[in-house]
């Protein structure tokens, strides 16, 4: 993917409405975002979304833009879904004033192997702690929800993303 387009770093960040926090994300509240949400220029992927994810090989991998977190200061933090083959997450990432790029962390998705699923549901609070859930089952046996685990992830007031216990 190779475009001759500048992406501008407060454009991209247009695209991602600011919220009030608390939220919660699950398998599908991507879905209100692509519907309410203008959706990424290819160009923003290579040049913006491509620092914090590496590059975008494959035409089939979407990225929906979801939403920022208020009241920031000092940095962006932002949240995206992305979509690739049997890989489905939301990512928190944050960025400098200038746009480069300070922390990274997969909060919420659904991933499977083929064999097993593993689903996160995570919500963020208004004091910006993420608690995320994850259960995770083998595609042919009964969820059972006792396997379930769960972390709390802190966003700093630096933008880094700490993660609890």
């Amino acid at each position: 993917m190779s475009s001759n387009n500048k992406a501008s770093f407060n454009d991209f960040l247009k695209k991602f409405p600011k919220i009030d926090l608390p939220i919660t994300l699950s398998t599908d509240t991507h879905f209100t975002f692509s519907k309410n949400n203008k959706q990424l220029h290819p160009f923003e992927l290579e040049q913006i979304i491509s620092l914090v994810e590496g590059p975008i090989e494959d035409e089939f991998t979407e990225v929906i833009p979801c939403f920022s977190i208020k009241d920031t200061n000092d940095f962006h933090a932002i949240v995206y879904w992305k979509a690739a083959l049997l890989d489905y997450q939301y990512v928190l990432a944050t960025f400098t004033k200038k746009g480069v790029p300070i922390a990274r962390k997969v909060i919420a998705g659904t991933f499977s192997d083929g064999v097993n699923i593993a689903q996160s549901v995570a919500t963020l609070d208004s004091d910006w702690t993420i608690n995320i859930v994850t259960g995770a089952t083998g595609l042919k046996e009964e969820y059972d929800a006792t396997t379930s685990t769960a972390i709390e992830v802190e966003l700093l007031a630096d933008g880094n993303i700490l993660e609890g216990e």
